[in-house]
């Protein structure tokens, strides 16, 4: 919803200098979506997994986060709703797995849902303030 009737303009609106258009944010959201993606099926598949943290801002700038949005856009739903799916078929147990991330230590499911679980909404009202700072 938050990119419904975006104009070209649009794309690369920013909320302030330094901050990521809508186009980056798109991309972002791809990348950390696949990021999560396989942080959890770790989590559930190995014990006590390395979960490694990485640079957002290094993703945005050697990974052309200026190309066309569709495709990463496209990416992000389809990676969202796989990862859906398999939260719904979790077990008690499931829940009660854990690794460790090489930023913030113990890593669990519900550190991880709690992380992922608003990281898309909040970057969605980025973009909303992006796209109101030019009226797109």
């Amino acid at each position: 919803r938050a990119l419904s009737g975006i104009t070209p303009a649009g794309w690369d609106a920013t909320e302030a200098p330094g901050e990521w258009s809508p186009r980056q944010v798109v991309h972002h959201l791809a990348d950390s979506e696949t990021t999560s993606a396989i942080r959890l099926r770790r989590v559930l598949v190995e014990d006590d997994p390395l979960i490694q943290g990485y640079d957002q801002d290094a993703f945005a700038r050697v990974l052309h986060y200026d190309r066309d949005p569709t495709l990463s856009l496209h990416l992000f739903r389809a990676v969202r709703a796989s990862t859906a799916e398999l939260i719904e078929r979790l077990t008690e147990s499931d829940w009660h797995r854990s690794g460790t991330h090489s930023d913030t230590g113990p890593y669990t499911l519900d550190d991880w849902l709690r992380i992922y679980g608003v990281h898309a909404h909040e970057h969605a009202d980025q973009i909303r303030r992006a796209r109101a700072a030019v009226g797109s």
